[in-house]
């Protein structure tokens, strides 16, 4: 999301059919863009060369220059302009070249004010995702990029910017792979003490010494083998901020020297004998519930106190479906920075899978997926068959009836069999087997609910 201040969206739209042009300008005005319009792709062109765009939405079968060749040109051109692609033509085939030419999606018509509102806004919000992620990973930008324009995550990016410059300490709760290190890293560039380090450590995983001699340091001659001083990550991150991770499993002995240094300002290392003067922010996190420790007596109640003055609840990612959209395409940008791949796009149903997938493990398993499909994907489209073979079928057991109070058998069949259609992409058979029928009975019931 664009965490700056942001513009009114620049739209171009070129169709050789005057009623189009004049559909979505009512549609992608009344939404609050400037819209400007061509019926000749090269005038489009022209306008471009002088005139700032942040999108453009072009029809594909026009006489003067066909919509591949006009995105192309704009791809060599303008790269950072998205563009969707509009045809009476639909086929797979032309879907699959559009989006391995660039398109950032392939609209059919008919289209309707809402698929038009859903495809514009998409790409408009992956459009200031790359722009925001490809500045953060060139170093122009140090605030780290958070992916979503959800409520949920909306909020989080308001409290972040409300409590980042107050140098509070910061707890930070949520599930694993949710990117609670993300806005422990975004709290700190927000801050006061951007220009001190930001250093992270998980405290489960090492015992009570270990964790004693990384935190606090020691002195030479400490311990067999304390050759010479070492300072540890308290006072390694003084001027800055400690990310300290997991904290719920942190014992309770160091728990108490924590609460010290956090009352007092000064830390004793390791065999030493004299206070070290240290000024540092501790941000937390946790995926347990820390307040039933301090209820059970396995965590202190003035340390939870202490840093959890304000508290950071992070959704999961089945909590804000529509952001997955924007993640998926912000992984995809990163791993082909990263490994130099090509592949640029994901097609509408492998992204109609990824959204209806409960993803236990979060924005981490989403990474997770995206990494394996483009390792195995043969062009420059995510489809299907690149995700994982079992997606399809957790999707399928996720399955949740309508809320109505009361539905017939025949309502519940009806709906379930249009959820596996959908999840199945069409496909009869598939539908069929799963049903545990054979395709002249699925077929039926189709008729008889009137499915296509």
């Amino acid at each position: 999301m664009n965490n700056g201040q942001e513009t009114t969206p620049s739209v171009v739209v070129i169709d050789d059919e005057p009623v189009t042009l004049k559909q979505l300008r009512r549609i992608l005005e009344k939404e609050g863009y400037r819209v400007s319009t061509f019926s000749n792709p090269q005038r489009a062109l022209e306008h471009l060369e002088t005139s700032a765009c942040d999108l453009v939405i072009s029809d594909v079968r026009m006489p003067t220059m066909d919509g591949l060749e006009l995105m192309s040109r704009i791809k060599v051109r303008f790269p950072a302009i998205e563009v969707i692609l509009i045809t009476g033509y639909a086929s797979l085939d032309g879907a699959v070249e559009a989006t391995r030419e660039g398109a950032f999606y392939y609209l059919e018509k008919p289209f309707t004010p809402d698929d038009v509102r859903e495809r514009v806004r998409q790409s408009l919000a992956a459009s200031r995702t790359r722009q925001a992620a490809e500045a953060y990973g060139s170093g122009k930008s140090k605030t780290p990029v958070i992916i979503g324009e959800s409520p949920k995550i909306l909020e989080v990016v308001s409290i972040i910017h409300q409590i980042a410059p107050t140098d509070c300490n910061v707890m930070i709760t949520g599930d694993s792979g949710s990117g609670k290190e993300l806005v422990a890293r975004a709290i700190h560039a927000a801050s006061t003490r951007a220009g001190g380090p930001f250093l992270a450590f998980n405290c489960g995983a090492l015992n009570e010494s270990l964790l004693e001699n990384e935190l606090f340091g020691h002195e030479k001659g400490a311990f067999t083998g304390a050759e010479s001083r070492s300072i540890g990550l308290l006072e390694a991150a003084s001027g800055g901020t400690l990310f300290l991770d997991e904290i719920g499993e942190m014992p309770h002995a160091m728990q108490v020297k924590l609460l010290r240094v956090l009352q007092e300002g000064e830390l004793l290392r390791v065999g030493g004998t004299q206070p070290v003067k240290v000024d540092v922010r501790i941000v937390s996190a946790t995926a347990v519930d820390v307040k039933a420790a301090v209820d059970g007596g396995a965590f202190r109640k003035d340390l939870y106190f202490r840093i959890n003055i304000v508290n950071i609840k992070l959704p999961g990612l089945a909590e804000r479906r529509e952001d997955i959209p924007l993640l998926a395409y912000h992984i995809l940008f990163r791993l082909n920075r990263r490994g130099g791949n090509n592949v640029r796009a994901i097609s509408e149903k492998a992204m109609s899978l990824l959204c209806g997938y409960a993803f236990p493990g979060n924005v981490r398993e989403l990474e997770n997926i995206l990494e394996r499909a483009v390792a195995v994907c043969q062009g420059q489209t995510i489809r299907e068959c690149d995700l994982p073979p079992d997606l399809v079928t957790l999707k399928l057991q996720a399955y949740n009836p309508p809320e109505e109070q009361f539905m017939t058998l025949a309502e519940l069949e009806q709906d379930y069999i249009t959820h596996l259609l959908k999840i199945t992409g069409g496909a009869r058979a598939k539908t069929a087997e799963i049903l545990g029928i054979d395709r002249a009975s699925l077929w039926r019931k189709m008729k008889k609910y009137g499915l296509s």
